[in-house]
C-alpha cells in the first residue's frame, strides 16, 4: 500500500502540470473531446461521491460546540466571494458570459482542497472541514439565489433547473458517499487512498473538455479571464483572513476561514456553466481549478513554515486529505 500511496501522491502533487498538458492538447486538437461535454456533470458527481466517502456526521458536530465560529465562517463565505466576483467583473469590464462565469464561481461552495491547505498551514482543520461541509449542504439553495441576484441581468438562467442540477450533482452523490461510509466504513477505508487520484483525474477531464468546447474563443478571453481569476482568488484569501481576524477569531481560525473563502468548488461552477450558460462562462471555473491550488499551496506553505504552533486536529472530523 505504501507504493500505491506514493503513486497517488505523485500524480496529485503534479495536478497543475497534468492540467496544463491536457488543456494544451485540447486547445490544439479540440474535436476528439467535444462529444464528452455532457459527461461533465457525471464527472463532477464522481468527485462529490469521493468527498462523501470521506465524510460522516462527525463533520457537523462542531456546529453544536462552536456555533459562532461556524456560522461566521459560512456567512463570510457566501458574502465575500460573490461580492468580490461581481466587483472584479465590473472593474475589468468582463463580457456578460465571463462575468456570469466568475460570479458563479464565487457563489459555489468551498472546495475540499481548502481542508488540505488548512492542515498544511497549521490552521484550524476541524473548523475548515465543518464550514466546507455546511456550505456544501447549503449550496442547492444559496448558490442559485445569490447567483440570480447578482447575475440575472447578465445572462438568462432557469433558476429551478439550476437548483435541481446542484441537488443532483452535489447533494445526492455526497449523501450516497456518507451513507456508504457509515454503513461500510471498513471497506471505505481500504479504498480511500485512491479517492484523491480519482478526483484529480475527473477534474482534469472536466477542464480538458471545457477547453475543447471553448477553444475557438479561448485565445480572445484567456488573458482577461486569468487576470480576473487571480484578482478574485487573491482578494478572497486576503479578505477572508482579514474579516475573520476583524471579528475576533484567532490566527489559526483565520487561516481556516481564509482557505474556505478563497478556494472554491470550481468544478461545480464549470458543470453548471456548461449546462446553463455557455462554454465561455465555464472558463473562469476551469482557470480557478488550477490557480487556487497553486496560490493556496504557496500560502499554506508560507504559513505552515512560519508558524510554530502545532495544529489541533479533530481526526474524526478530517479524514487524511479530505
Amino acid at each position: 500500500m505504501g507504493n500505491v500511496q506514493k503513486a497517488v501522491k505523485f500524480v496529485t502533487k503534479l495536478f497543475p502540470l497534468w492540467v496544463i498538458l491536457c488543456a494544451g492538447i485540447a486547445y490544439l486538437a479540440p474535436e476528439p473531446f467535444k462529444p464528452y461535454g455532457k459527461s461533465i456533470p457525471w464527472l463532477l458527481g464522481i468527485v462529490m461521491l469521493g468527498m462523501g466517502l470521506t465524510m460522516s456526521l462527525d463533520d457537523f458536530r462542531l456546529v453544536l460546540k462552536r456555533p459562532k465560529d461556524v456560522i461566521a465562517g459560512v456567512l463570510l463565505r457566501f458574502i465575500i466571494m460573490p461580492g468580490v466576483a461581481f466587483l472584479v467583473s465590473r472593474v475589468l469590464g468582463l463580457s456578460p458570459s465571463l462575468a456570469a462565469g466568475l460570479i458563479l464561481v464565487g457563489c459555489c461552495p468551498s472546495g475540499t482542497a481548502s481542508n488540505v491547505m488548512t492542515f498544511i498551514a497549521k490552521g484550524d482543520t476541524a473548523l475548515s472541514v465543518t464550514i466546507s461541509s455546511i456550505n456544501t449542504c447549503l449550496a442547492p439553495i444559496v448558490t442559485p439565489f445569490i447567483f440570480l441576484f447578482l447575475a440575472d441581468t447578465l445572462i438568462p438562467v432557469d433558476a429551478t433547473a439550476l437548483l435541481i442540477d446542484i441537488l443532483k450533482i452535489v447533494l445526492a452523490p455526497i449523501a450516497i458517499g456518507v451513507a456508504i461510509n457509515m454503513t461500510a466504513g471498513a471497506a471505505v477505508r481500504r479504498i480511500v487512498t485512491f479517492v484523491p487520484l480519482v478526483s484529480v483525474v475527473a477534474i482534469i477531464a472536466i477542464i480538458t473538455i471545457v477547453v475543447a468546447l471553448s477553444a475557438a474563443k479561448l485565445a480572445t478571453v484567456a488573458v482577461i479571464a486569468f487576470v480576473a481569476v487571480v484578482a478574485h482568488n487573491t482578494l478572497g484569501l486576503s479578505l477572508g483572513y482579514g474579516a475573520a481576524r476583524g471579528i475576533g477569531m484567532s490566527h489559526r481560525k483565520g487561516k481556516a476561514v481564509a482557505f474556505e473563502i478563497g478556494m472554491e468548488n470550481s468544478g461545480l461552477a464549470v458543470a453548471l456553466a456548461i449546462a446553463h450558460l455557455d462554454p465561455i462562462a465555464a472558463i473562469p471555473g476551469a482557470i480557478f481549478s488550477v490557480w487556487h491550488n497553486f496560490s493556496g499551496s504557496l500560502l499554506a506553505g508560507y504559513w505552515g513554515g512560519r508558524d510554530e504552533e502545532e495544529p489541533v486536529i479533530d481526526t474524526a472530523a478530517c479524514a487524511e486529505t479530505r
